[in-house]
Order: C-alpha cells, then sequence, then structure tokens
C-alpha cells in the first residue's frame, strides 16, 4: 500500500466536482438530473481515505479507536451542529407543526447517526413532500456515520485474526453489491437508504486503498483519469430520479471515482482538479453540502412564488460563502490546536443538546401553540387517504403490485374504470359520493406516483401494461383518466390511442386539479403569519397557472378523447378554492396536489354528469 499520509490535491478536486454536481442537481434538477450521483463520489473517496489511514495504523500495531473517533467527531460535527441549531430555529419560524414535528424527528435521528433510516421509513405513497424536508440530504451523511462506527472494529478485528485485509474489503464489497443487486428492484427504497446496500461504494475506496500500489507518475495516468471522468459524465447525462439506483448503474460513477483516485499524475488531475479554485470548493465541500439544502428549502418555503433560476444562484452563493465562513471560523478552529479532547466532549455533549432540542419538538407537536387553534387545525390537515383504498386499489407499487378483487363493483353498470396517480384515488371519495343518487359501477386502478403513460418508468409502465389488459377484458363503458399530469403529458395519448383500439369506452380525461406549490396548509401558515388573518375563500397566491387545460384539450380531442377541466370547477377569476367553509374539513387540499374529500366531493358533483353522460 502506497503512504496515504500524502496529501492529493485531485482529491479536493473531486471532492468539488462531488458537491458541485449534488447542489447542482437540487437547484437545477432539469438541467443536471444525474447530479446525485455526486454523493457516489462522495462515497468512494471516504472510503479510500478512511481506509487509508486505519489501516496503515493497525498495520503498525497503533491504531487508536477512541482517538479514531475523536478525530471524527471534530471533523464531523462543528458544521452539522452549526446547521442543525440553525435549521431548528427558522423552522419554528415558518414551518407548520406536523412538518416542524418531523423536523424534529430527523433531527434527533441526524443526531443519533441514523437519518438515512429515519428518511427510509418515512417514504411512502404520500411522501410527496420530501423536496420540503430541509435535513432530506443528510441521509448520506448517516451512511457514512454507519460506516466510520462499523469499519475500525472489522479492521482490527481481521488484523488480529490475520486475515488480508484487502480480501476481506473485496468480500464484503461483493456481498454488499449483491445486497444492492437483489433489492433495487423489488425495494428500492431500502435499497437506497439501507448501509448494507450502499456499503460496497465505500468499499469500493477501501479496496482501492489497501490493493493499489500509488505512483505519482505513470503512462496510463491520463487514459484512466479520462475514462473515469468519460464514466463520471455519462452518469451524469443518461441517469435521472426515475431510474432504479443505485443498482447495476453505481458501477458507473464508482468506478470513475476509483479511476480519478489512481491516477494523481495525470494532467487534468494536476492542473484541473488541483488548481486553487477547485481546492478551495473541495475543502469547504462538507460545510456546502450541509447548508445548501436548508437553504433552498427555507427560501422556497418563505417566497410567494417559484425561485427564479437567478434566485436559485444566488442562494447557490449564500451557501458557498456560509460554507467558507463555517470552515474558516469554527471547523478550523475546533479541529486544530489545543484542547481537542476537551473540544470532542463539548462537541458530544452539543449534539446530545441537538437531539433533545429535537424531542422536545416532537413530544410539544411541533410547538402548535403557535397558532390559534382555527389555524392549528387547518395546518395539521394531513394528506391520509383513508377513502382512497390504500394498498387495495392505490399501490405502492415498491411493495405490491396485485390489485384486489374488491377494486371492481361487480355486477353495476355503467362501468367507470378509473385509471391514474394517488390524486386519481383521491377522486374516490367523490365518485362514492356521486353513487348514492346516480347509478354506476366503479372500477379502480391506481398507483402512486404513476402517470397512465406506456413510455413512463419501469414499474409504471408494467403496471400500466396489466391496467390497460384489465380495462381491455373489462371493456367498461367509460373510462376516466386523471394524474397530476407535471410538465410532460404526451405519454397519456399513447393510453388514449390504446383503450380506443381495445375497448368500446367513452374516455374521459379530467385535467389538472390546482397545484399549491409549497401545500395548502402551507400556505395558510403563511398567509396567516403575514396577514395574521385567515386565507380567503379564493386565491392566486401560491397556485400553479392553468397551462396545461388548452394544449391537452387540443392533444386528446384529436385523438377521439373527452376533456374536463377540474381548473373551471375549483377556480374562477378571483382565484382558486381554499376551502368550502372555516373549518379545517373545509380545506380543499390537504398538501401540493390532493384533493381532500370535500373538494373530491364538490368537484365529483360539478364532473360527474359529463363523465356519465351518453355519447
Amino acid at each position: 500500500m502506497g503512504n496515504q499520509a500524502i496529501y492529493r490535491p485531485h482529491i479536493d478536486g473531486l471532492r468539488a466536482i462531488a458537491v458541485s454536481l449534488v447542489v447542482l442537481f437540487h437547484a437545477y434538477p432539469s438541467a443536471f438530473p444525474g447530479g446525485f450521483i455526486g454523493v457516489d463520489i462522495f462515497f468512494v473517496i471516504s472510503g479510500y481515505l478512511i481506509t487509508g489511514i486505519i489501516a496503515r495504523d493497525v498495520r503498525a500495531g497503533h491504531f487508536d479507536l477512541v482517538g479514531f473517533y475523536a478525530r471524527r467527531a471534530r471533523r464531523i460535527f462543528p458544521a452539522l451542529l452549526i446547521v442543525l441549531a440553525a435549521t431548528l430555529v427558522v423552522g419554528y419560524r415558518w414551518m407548520l407543526p406536523d412538518a416542524y414535528r418531523q423536523l424534529g424527528i430527523d433531527a434527533v435521528a441526524s443526531a443519533a447517526f441514523s437519518a438515512n433510516i429515519a428518511l427510509m421509513l418515512q417514504s411512502g405513497y404520500f411522501d410527496v413532500e420530501s423536496a420540503k424536508k430541509p435535513l432530506l440530504h443528510l441521509w448520506s451523511l448517516g451512511i457514512e456515520e454507519q460506516f466510520y462506527l462499523f469499519w475500525p472494529l472489522a479492521l482490527m478485528l481481521s488484523a488480529r485474526l490475520g486475515a488480508n485485509l484487502f480480501r476481506a474489503s473485496l468480500l464484503l464489497g461483493l456481498a454488499s453489491f449483491a445486497l444492492n443487486l437483489a433489492l433495487t428492484g423489488p425495494h428500492p427504497i431500502a435499497a437506497f437508504y439501507l448501509p448494507v446496500t450502499r456499503a460496497f461504494e465505500l468499499f469500493a475506496g477501501a479496496v482501492l486503498a489497501l490493493g493499489w500500489r500509488e505512483a505519482p507518475e505513470g503512462k496510463w495516468h491520463d487514459f484512466r483519469a479520462l475514462a473515469g471522468a468519460a464514466l463520471i459524465g455519462l452518469s451524469v447525462a443518461l441517469f435521472d430520479n426515475t431510474v432504479p439506483f443505485p443498482g447495476w448503474r453505481a458501477v458507473l460513477p464508482v468506478v470513475g471515482t476509483m479511476l480519478m483516485l489512481s491516477a494523481p499524475g495525470a494532467w487534468g488531475c494536476r492542473y484541473i482538479l488541483s488548481s486553487r479554485p477547485m481546492v478551495g470548493i473541495g475543502l469547504i465541500s462538507y460545510p456546502h453540502y450541509l447548508w445548501h439544502w436548508p437553504l433552498l428549502v427555507y427560501f422556497a418555503m418563505i417566497k410567494t412564488s417559484s425561485l427564479t433560476e437567478i434566485e436559485r444562484g444566488l442562494i447557490i452563493g449564500l451557501s458557498l460563502l456560509m460554507a467558507w465562513a463555517t470552515h474558516r471560523l469554527i471547523e478550523l478552529p475546533i479541529r486544530f490546536g489545543r484542547g481537542r479532547p476537551l473540544k470532542t466532549r463539548g462537541l458530544v455533549a452539543g449534539m446530545v443538546a441537538i437531539a433533545a432540542a429535537g424531542i422536545i419538538v416532537v413530544r410539544s407537536d411541533g410547538f402548535d401553540g403557535r397558532l390559534p387553534p382555527q389555524v392549528r387545525a387547518i395546518a395539521s390537515i394531513r394528506t391520509n387517504g383513508s377513502g382512497w383504498r390504500v394498498g387495495e386499489c392505490l399501490l405502492d407499487l415498491s411493495q405490491k403490485t396485485d390489485y384486489a378483487e374488491t377494486c371492481v363493483d361487480h355486477g353495476k353498470r355503467p362501468m367507470v374504470f378509473l385509471w391514474g396517480d394517488s390524486t386519481a384515488g383521491a377522486l374516490l371519495p367523490g365518485l362514492r359520493r356521486a353513487q348514492e343518487t346516480r347509478e354506476f359501477g366503479i372500477a379502480q386502478f391506481t398507483a402512486s406516483s404513476c402517470v397512465p403513460d406506456l413510455d413512463g418508468p419501469p414499474n409504471c409502465r408494467e403496471n400500466n401494461a396489466r391496467v390497460l389488459e384489465i380495462a381491455a377484458k373489462m371493456d367498461p363503458e367509460v373510462v376516466l383518466l386523471h394524474a397530476y399530469w407535471g410538465l410532460n403529458f404526451d405519454g397519456v395519448a399513447g393510453i388514449v390511442a390504446a383503450l380506443k383500439q381495445r375497448t368500446h369506452a367513452r374516455i374521459v380525461v379530467l385535467g389538472p386539479v390546482p397545484v399549491w406549490r409549497r401545500g395548502l396548509p402551507q400556505e395558510i401558515i403563511l398567509h396567516y403569519l403575514q396577514h395574521q388573518e385567515l386565507i380567503p375563500e379564493r386565491s392566486n397566491i401560491g397556485v400553479s397557472l392553468n397551462w396545461q387545460d388548452a394544449p391537452m384539450r387540443a392533444k386528446l380531442e384529436q385523438l377521439g378523447a373527452e376533456f374536463i377541466s377540474a381548473w373551471d370547477a375549483l377556480c374562477d377569476h378571483r382565484g382558486c378554492l381554499t376551502r368550502i367553509g372555516p373549518t379545517a374539513a373545509d380545506l380543499t387540499s390537504s398538501d401540493t396536489v390532493h384533493l381532500t374529500d370535500r373538494a373530491s366531493i364538490l368537484l365529483m358533483a360539478t364532473v360527474i354528469d359529463k363523465v356519465l353522460l351518453a355519447p
């Protein structure tokens, strides 16, 4: 093994690439759809550096486990403590009680090195608010911290048993990679967050540190660095958040990072990655990573309209400035200098205090006493989907792919075949109420986050193909398509054409419901905090523009489908309905896009006759 104590500036440059990719992905997801692989680069670097340090001392017989943990605490805790404390303080001012309570849980988990586990357990049908969790990004730190706890002990034990450290790392890495391959398809959330399925990326760095005899120069350095950069670039260009990950795809950024780490003598590593700007960003990459996401979340939460590209760029600049200040004024003084044992104890005490503060936030229900009872009740509305037949006819495809027999009202005609995502599931309470005064049956085949589209993500594509076959066999009188259509609704045209070919049904497409950018409950609390009054019954603040109806109508009616505007039923020139009365139960939306039962009943009462109208 080479001398890992030698400082390699190109590693800091590689850190700069990693953090920049993640930050740009979060700030401009459509422009940098694969930027999330920056985290994988971080994992490989961490495994490489930490293993090199530990293995050198273990082989020399003077590895100090307590000292190692103390150094890790002085490296990780200072910036993390500041960011966690600031996030809790700002959240008290601007977050809904329920969201603030969840922030408290996330803060406790982050202080306990288990943010990834907490976020994995939170994921589910209605986790559409993930982009509003200020500590969402700390899942990766949780995996690294768990690696730091386990790996030194494993290396010490392997050395005492006389095991080959390289082989041990390789076997553990291969086992982790195999488990990742096995779980990514059937259990993608677990595969993404569990340390045992992401550890192979850190072990890849460990294998490099233990098995590669480093040379400062060599004729193959340029080739390896270029190949590594190409693999990383391909990952950024080809991947997005719809592809199953990590799975086999993680091999590209992992191998790319290994190749670049092994080529310090390459021209690009010596003159680009080792340049002062790149090294400078790399040195503050950790606090930059910690700060950027809470800043993006909170600025988006406070601003009444969507963040512009310029504003997002300014936020990134602010994050860099705060990262520099954190590094110079907090990290460096604590990591180095005198009194390190006292500093370490203080950092541990500070982390305990953060955990205690998080527990207080949780036990106080997010300090819901900040709001008057009426606003508190409205702001506490949750998307529970109790009437949507979750798990039976509204599926989470990562957990289940078979619909229940009860999804069809057998023997009732005409049959309305409801097909879409969870926003279509939210129509069911309104359809059930309409059945009380009209004779028709309902067949519900909905899947969370799956727009009716034959060319969508693999799991949705497979499910939609199954639903199409069910529709063809059932041949209902009406197929009602509805979803959170987003920016691209071209795929529904393929569904309409297939239904026209395979059934005799009338195809009715219900256009998008109003989208509350921050979620309607959040709009209510912000309005109250700013004006000390309840939000008007109709509002244009924070709601999306109705740009989709016209192009959807034109596209779908050409194909023989009928288009009904949900917007026209819920909005007018004064704005979109926020509530149908003064109480919490009268709210029209429980989050960003899901209608409440009252709004579902109102919408279906308005459009059901059009849905059932004979051609």
